[in-house]
């Protein structure tokens, strides 16, 4: 089959179509987003396999386990903050034997790009005691995904396969291998180890444990972990795109040390340790938290020097890359070019021109106006940015769903007036359950919902409901219809949607003011897209 040029992600998503995978579950996150965005694509032109956006990242996990339940394999793909959301059935998942095969593809975020945190999903598949696949290029992420499944299957756990946003965003060519035909539906031969009643789930947990050998044994004979003893004073490890950048700058150090890659988790043990007993120093090159590095401390004896993350010879935080690789092996900085002319000036994100909420935000701020003090806070999504110039409407963001929680709090603590904002498609994954808890309480809030009818920060998908079911959906979760107010969000209504936010304030109890209006960057691509229809 031919060569092909594709992201990261889409080697994923090429690697499960392959693999016979029959539906992909995902929420959009950067940088996971374009997985589910080429299935959806190519189920399109293929009529199948089944892609979908679900309303957050429990809710895909939990349909792919029934697809795996039903005897057929099933892909869930987010972020690695979404993997905190899907925590609960991926941990559970481990227990049950995995009947078709379940794949989990997470990719993190080192350097924070467009995430909360940097956090490690190798930890999670360690928590689990699953196998976690890691890979160094687009390749390795196609052949690894379809690998995944096989081994999902006769471990009859789930499977890890872990990106970073580095590999998930860069293209690469790839080979590709022929297809696989879809499993057939087949109910779980043993239904009870689904079942996870106290007395089964020890069963399960005990099952779990007793393969672990087994597992350990995969990865110590996987292709994946590759050992070359070579120099012995210096030893490196390296982790995904750490091979890259070790192989990099290897020309440049005149020699070659001895190395060891992992791509395939558990680590492999014995590698390690004939590593350590051939080398002196041994320095570990790995994108994210300082995992390998944490664990050599409890295999590698004190004689021998490991240098990391921990120790100060790399960065502890943000991206691994080339230059510090380089600066780790002792190789000095490549010179860089300065081109000349003034300083640029930082240009920091903003809303796009025209775009809702900055209306609603003008509105806030005006509402606003004559009380000492406030308390807004908000949540992930483009409406983040109300926090920055020229509006600073928001006091938080901490997490999917947590304007509403923190709202609540602050309320309980006292504090008057509280403003939660929350865009829509946030409000469907994770604000409905914390506004129940203010609609029993009553609570004395306000929440504006933020409705432009889509996801817009990860592209446009479309949220899980239309923004004509939402009013009825606070109904029907117990809002009071004299303090429930659909308000559209435009620059010709900011005083009459001043007024509404002004007097909700004045209530004190519960009140939602959703703010309507599309995303003007996606109406834009809605228009241009017609024509194409037309013509097709």
């Amino acid at each position: 089959m031919a060569d092909i040029v594709v992201l990261g992600d889409e080697a994923v998503a090429l690697g499960a179509v392959h693999a016979g995978v029959t539906a992909a579950y995902a929420y959009p996150g950067t940088p996971s987003t374009e997985i589910l965005e080429y299935l959806r694509a190519y189920a399109q032109r293929h009529d199948g396999p089944l892609a979908a956006w679900t309303a957050n990242e429990k809710t895909a996990y939990e349909a792919a386990l029934g697809v795996s339940f039903a005897g057929r394999r099933a892909l869930v793909a987010m972020k690695h903050v979404g993997l905190n959301v899907a925590a609960d059935p991926f941990m559970n998942s481990a227990l049950v034997s995995v009947h078709g095969g379940l794949v989990v593809a997470v990719a993190d975020d080192p350097g924070m790009h467009s995430s909360q945190n940097e956090q490690d999903s190798r930890f999670y598949a360690d928590f689990a005691r699953v196998i976690c696949l890691e890979p160094a290029n687009a390749q390795e992420a196609y052949e690894m995904t379809r690998e995944a499944f096989d081994l999902s299957e006769r471990f009859h756990i789930p499977i890890v396969v872990r990106l970073v946003t580095r590999l998930a965003h860069s293209r690469g060519v790839i080979k590709v291998s022929p297809p696989r035909d879809e499993n057939r539906p087949s109910k779980a031969p043993v239904p009870a180890s689904w079942i996870l009643l106290p007395a089964n789930a020890r069963r399960q947990w005990r099952a779990l444990l007793d393969r672990q050998p087994d597992i350990r044994a995969y990865a110590a004979d996987s292709h994946h972990n590759v050992l070359s003893l070579d120099n012995r004073e210096l030893g490196v490890i390296t982790a995904g795109l750490g091979r890259n950048y070790y192989l990099e700058n290897l020309e440049d150090l005149g020699f070659v040390p001895s190395h060891l890659h992992v791509g395939a988790y558990p680590l492999p043990v014995e590698s390690v340790r004939m590593l350590a007993g051939h080398v002196k120093r041994v320095l570990v090159l790995e994108d994210g938290y300082p995992y390998i590095e944490r664990m050599l401390r409890g295999l590698i004896p004190p004689p021998v020097e490991i240098m990391g993350k921990e120790t100060g010879h790399l960065p502890p935080d943000g991206e691994l890359t080339p230059d510090i690789a380089r600066v780790a092996l002792g190789l000095k900085v490549r010179p860089g070019v300065e081109a000349p002319g003034p300083a640029l000036p930082n240009r920091p994100p903003q809303l796009c021109q025209g775009c809702p909420h900055g209306d609603m935000y003008h509105a806030i701020n005006k509402a606003l106006e004559g009380f000492e003090t406030s308390i807004v806070t908000s949540d992930i999504g483009c409406y983040t940015l109300g926090a920055l110039p020229p509006y600073g409407a928001i006091e938080s963001c901490v997490c999917m769903g947590a304007s509403i929680g923190m709202a609540k709090g602050a309320a309980d603590a006292g504090f008057h007036p509280v403003i939660a904002v929350i865009g829509d498609s946030t409000f469907l994954h994770s604000g409905v359950t914390p506004l129940m808890d203010a609609i029993a309480a009553n609570t004395d809030m306000t929440l504006v919902i933020l409705d432009n009818d889509v996801v817009a920060m990860t592209g446009g998908q479309p949220s899980i409901v239309p923004s004509s079911r939402i009013e009825a959906l606070l109904r029907g979760l117990g809002v009071d219809p004299d303090h429930l107010h659909v308000i559209t969000a435009h620059p010709r209504q900011v005083e009459r949607n001043t007024d509404v936010i002004r007097k909700e304030l004045g209530h004190r109890g519960l009140s939602v003011i959703v703010g309507v209006r599309e995303c003007p960057e996606t109406a834009r691509a809605k228009k241009q897209q017609q024509p194409a229809l037309a013509m097709a």
